[in-house]
């Protein structure tokens, strides 16, 4: 019995040719600002340490260069912490070349869901050498109400 086989000739490049139409989508999809990934570059965002015990929840947010009169913090109906505010970019001197930025300034603002379960009225906000720290008291759960009812 003979057995038919397609015969393909082995073309070394192959590889090549198939890794060259992937970069070419690749640059496509990149170039296309429909399609490309949302990069942010610059811009200031805080770092934020969040820890909890059994009466509070804490925020620790850094925020060094930021000045007090430039950060507010608020939450809104659906029990979303907000903090907003400005890093401004400040020189003294007037610079004629920068050799080195790595500083971030701009504007920043940081969204946490809270509990259902805090406080919100009483929160604490405290600003001390850069670090925002923000102490969100907890609400204990309401107890279930039993009402006894009389039996005639």
């Amino acid at each position: 019995m003979e057995e038919n086989m397609a015969y393909v000739k082995f073309n070394p490049w192959w590889e090549f040719e198939n890794l060259t139409k992937e970069f070419d989508k690749m640059v496509k999809t990149v170039s296309n600002p429909e399609t490309r990934p949302r990069v942010e570059f610059g811009g200031f965002k805080p770092r934020v340490d969040i820890i909890e015990d059994e009466k509070n929840i804490y925020f620790e947010i850094e925020v060094p260069g930021v000045k007090k009169d430039d950060v507010k913090v608020s939450v809104d109906e659906d029990n979303i912490l907000s903090v907003k505010g400005e890093k401004k970019f400040e020189r003294k001197d007037e610079i004629k070349v920068c050799c080195r930025n790595e500083r971030s300034f701009g504007d920043f603002e940081r969204s946490f869901q809270l509990p259902e379960l805090v406080a919100a009225d009483k929160i604490g906000a405290k600003y001390e050498n850069g670090m925002l720290l923000l102490t969100i008291p907890k609400l204990e759960p309401a107890k279930p109400k039993e009402t006894v009812i009389d039996i005639k």
